[in-house]
């Protein structure tokens, strides 16, 4: 592949869009398995961290409050997540298949984008929503330009990274260096991990830290 030197470790590729059914979870695999088997890594969300469903289940049987578990589960996700896109990974592919692209794809194409890191936009999709044409805002996070086949994700990130080099991230407000860090925290406790039930309490830690800073 283009762009990947032959021996070392690929960029590591956020890959974002639905997954609200089993269609929409095997396509978001196929993307990532395809930008590994051409040499990059993926971080790939219901894979490689966790569903809110599943979490939250746990955190029912282990007697919490629905709403006080449901407010612990999105903090956790949404700082897990922002440390992947700003720090955990170098580029971006957004799946922009549906009626409208799924909202929480978009808000992470837009950290990438505002992080310096290389974004793809991938749609297969005819839908749309402005006189047959996409969202000028979401367009414009991947440089106007979009590809329409799985195959052709890995080559136009093969192609963007020909020109650029990985270098340190941006310089970040506090608020945003707080969610980071928080994420880079649940990262690595997300790692020993061998249940469910052993996320439960570091998300909960983590709700502490936070309202003590």
């Amino acid at each position: 592949m283009a762009g990947l030197r032959k021996g070392e470790p690929g960029p590591r590729i956020y890959c974002a869009g639905p997954l609200f059914n089993r269609a929409e979870r095997e396509e978001m695999a196929e993307i990532a398995r395809t930008l590994e088997g051409a040499g990059f890594s993926a971080f790939l969300p219901h894979r490689d961290s966790f569903l809110f469903t599943d979490v939250h289940r746990e955190f029912l049987q282990g007697g919490y409050d629905s709403a006080e578990a449901t407010g612990m589960i999105q903090q956790a996700i949404f700082c897990l997540d922002t440390y992947e896109v700003i720090s955990g990974c170098q580029g971006l592919v957004l799946n922009m298949n549906g009626r409208v692209p799924d909202e929480g794809g978009v808000a992470e194409a837009a950290m990438a984008w505002m992080a310096g890191k290389a974004v793809v936009l991938y749609k297969a999709d005819s839908r749309s929503l402005i006189q047959g044409n996409d969202n000028d805002l979401v367009l414009g996070l991947g440089n106007f330009g979009k590809v329409s086949t799985i195959p052709e994700i890995a080559y136009a990130f093969a192609q963007l990274f020909r020109s650029r080099r990985l270098g340190k991230g941006p310089l970040l407000p506090p608020t945003v260096r707080s969610a980071v860090e928080a994420g880079r925290r649940l990262s690595r406790l997300l790692v020993g991990c061998k249940s469910l039930a052993d996320i439960v309490p570091i998300i909960v830690s983590l709700n502490r830290q936070s309202r003590r800073a």
